[in-house]
């Protein structure tokens, strides 16, 4: 004679899981926290990195193909042909950057002893915008380029405003600086490097 069903039969049946079960369903549980942990990881790297120091896939190669109409109230423009036949500074700024600001005094000083030709390339920034600001501030720039859209800083690798690049007498990027210029980077490694390239390539003062 069959035993009917009790409500403790039904208790075992449901409580009743195999042991390759439960290491399945604690393997499933487990995968969303290991992949939050994973991004934490990189986010936690990532915020630690300095971005000063990341480095530069152009250093050693020859600078982009480019061709931009100058800053507005400007009448030279910029290409990569103008970076050839000298040692020259490449600053890529904006009116809107508050560290751009900072550094400009440091370009205008060496514009004012021509210590070297400096160009400028004015990422994303309004036609007037640029005109005022080097108006009001100084130009220290031999040509000026106006990237409108940002499409040729992505070219040069820029991270974001500032950035100053070292371009040797044969149109090789030679140095990225990110961030402002300050008096300390000038002095232990620009000027030095500037130097050191004018006498091994050749690069002609101004």
């Amino acid at each position: 004679m069959t035993k009917p069903a009790t409500i403790d039969d039904g208790v075992a049946q449901i409580g009743d899981v195999s042991p390759v079960g439960v290491t399945s369903r604690r393997l499933f549980l487990a995968m969303p926290v290991a992949g939050f942990a994973a991004v934490a990881g990189v986010l936690v790297v990532g915020l630690n990195l300095d971005p000063r120091k990341l480095p530069s896939t152009l250093i050693g190669k020859a600078v982009p193909k480019f061709s931009l109409p100058p800053v507005q109230g400007r009448t030279l423009g910029l290409a990569s042909e103008n970076l050839h036949g000298e040692v020259s500074l490449v600053n890529v700024f904006a009116s809107w950057c508050v560290a751009c600001r900072a550094e400009h005094p440091i370009f205008m000083q060496l514009a004012r002893v021509k210590t070297v030709p400096i160009h400028g390339i004015n990422y994303k920034d309004a036609p007037d915008d640029a005109a005022q600001w080097l108006n009001t501030m100084g130009d220290p720039y031999t040509r000026t380029g106006a990237d409108l859209d940002g499409r040729v800083a992505i070219d040069w690798g820029v991270y974001g405003v500032p950035e100053t690049f070292v371009v040797g007498a044969d149109g090789v990027i030679a140095y990225k600086h990110i961030g402002a210029i300050t008096d300390q980077a000038l002095a232990e490694t620009i000027l030095p490097l500037i130097q050191r390239l004018r006498k091994g390539a050749g690069g002609k003062a101004s």
